[in-house]
């Protein structure tokens, strides 16, 4: 079996190349997984051990495939490793056309590059194929997850069939930010939808026998940021952010607007304090609605809805994908640090479906902008220690 450090860098380097110049927006990434699946055909691999998951059917959006599992075939004993990696990039990605200058991959057109995570899965594929190639039939069993939908809120990894799966021993998610960090945990994260509900009036003739919405949402996002519900919360009984991002209403300047909706969010690495923000936010614009009325005393009303994204999890700290992974880095000559993620990763729900992952990162640099770069000795790093992973048994 060739040694991690035998990876060919120039086929790692186009490996990435191909993958990220093919469009795949979240929901769109058949393309995406149908390269994998050739690469890994190519390789030797029995096109049956590739199995779709149906996760699209059970996600909110039209979409044209679901997660992608990978099955490895193996006699050895040792631990069942998991490897996975999301297939789809931010709207800002499509068209990327990937070029190396220097030290880095960046995107020749007005686009993001897309490593995040192209570069997962590339680095994935990399040691997939390594490991095709060996032949090995001694070594263990292992598995490879690509995930659709990541970037709108995991939504591929929470509909996960995790039965496909089966008993994990230690799992590894390919994602974002330099070699050496080592993801442990994620924050959890509450979306939330709001209709207010006014009456329509003459803005003119008649303002007072109106109930404006634009007044409502106005009085509840006041009072919040007023007293530290917006934005970074720090209250006695807990730490969290929270963002009224999106608001839409309102048709002209002569008519009091009978109804606005807002889109807003809510985030803490303590769950129930997260569910403290949520019912505080619900508890204002309630109130703003109550507290706004006409001249007869009719008021507004508020529809209020909250669904979770993912909830936060921490690995522990004698974890032994954790372990293993700073034991190869440190190996590697790189300084590992641990670190707890301010964003939602697949991890979240894996762990959700009792697969503990630790995050690795794949060198991506200013993610979901122009100015997307991947640092190649990060990502070369990234394929060597997943190849080491499922080539060489973890004691």
């Amino acid at each position: 079996m060739n040694s991690p450090e035998s990876i060919d860098r120039q086929e790692a380097l186009d490996r990435f190349t191909h993958l990220t110049a093919i469009p795949g927006r979240s929901g769109e990434e058949k393309d995406v997984a149908e390269a994998i699946i050739e690469q890994l055909v190519a390789a030797g691999l029995d096109r049956s051990n590739c199995k779709f998951d149906g996760a699209e059917e059970r996600t909110e959006i039209d979409a044209n495939c679901g997660n992608l599992i990978v099955h490895l075939p193996g006699s050895g004993s040792g631990p069942h490793v998991l490897l996975s990696a999301h297939m789809d990039t931010v709207p800002i990605c499509l068209g990327s056309q990937p070029v190396v200058e220097g030290d880095f991959i960046t995107s020749s057109a007005a686009t993001g590059l897309g490593a995040d995570d192209r570069s997962g899965c590339a680095a994935v594929l990399t040691a997939a194929i390594e490991r095709l190639r060996g032949s090995d039939d001694s070594l263990p069993p292992a598995t490879l997850l690509f995930t659709v939908q990541e970037e709108i809120g995991l939504k591929g990894a929470r509909a996960l069939d995790a039965s496909l799966i089966g008993k994990v021993d230690l799992a590894f998610n390919f994602d974002g930010g330099p070699i050496e960090k080592i993801t442990m945990g994620a924050i959890g994260g509450e979306r939330i939808d709001i209709k207010l509900k006014g009456l329509p009036a003459h803005a003119g003739v008649a303002p007072e026998t109106g109930v404006s919405a634009i007044v409502i949402a106005a009085k509840a996002i006041a009072v919040l940021q007023q007293e530290g519900w917006l934005g970074r919360v720090s209250q006695p009984s807990g730490e969290g952010t929270a963002n009224v991002g999106v608001i839409n209403g309102g048709d002209a300047t002569n008519v009091i607007t009978p109804e606005v909706t807002l889109k807003a969010e809510a985030r803490s690495h303590d769950s129930a304090f997260r569910t403290e923000i949520v019912q505080t936010i619900e508890k204002a614009f309630q109130w703003a609605a109550s507290d706004t009325c006409n001249d007869t005393g009719v008021t507004g009303r508020c529809e209020f809805s909250s669904r979770v994204d993912y909830d936060a999890f921490h690995l522990p700290e004698d974890d032994p994908s954790a372990l293993a992974l700073e034991s190869m880095l440190q190996k590697m000559g790189r300084e590992p640090y641990r670190k707890v993620a301010g964003g939602g990763l697949d991890a979240n729900w894996l762990n959700h479906h009792g697969i503990p992952a630790v995050t690795v990162g794949c060198g991506q640099q200013n993610i979901h902008t122009d100015s997307e770069k991947l640092d190649i000795n990060d990502y070369l790093a990234a394929c060597q220690i997943a190849t080491q992973l499922i080539c060489e048994p973890v004691s």
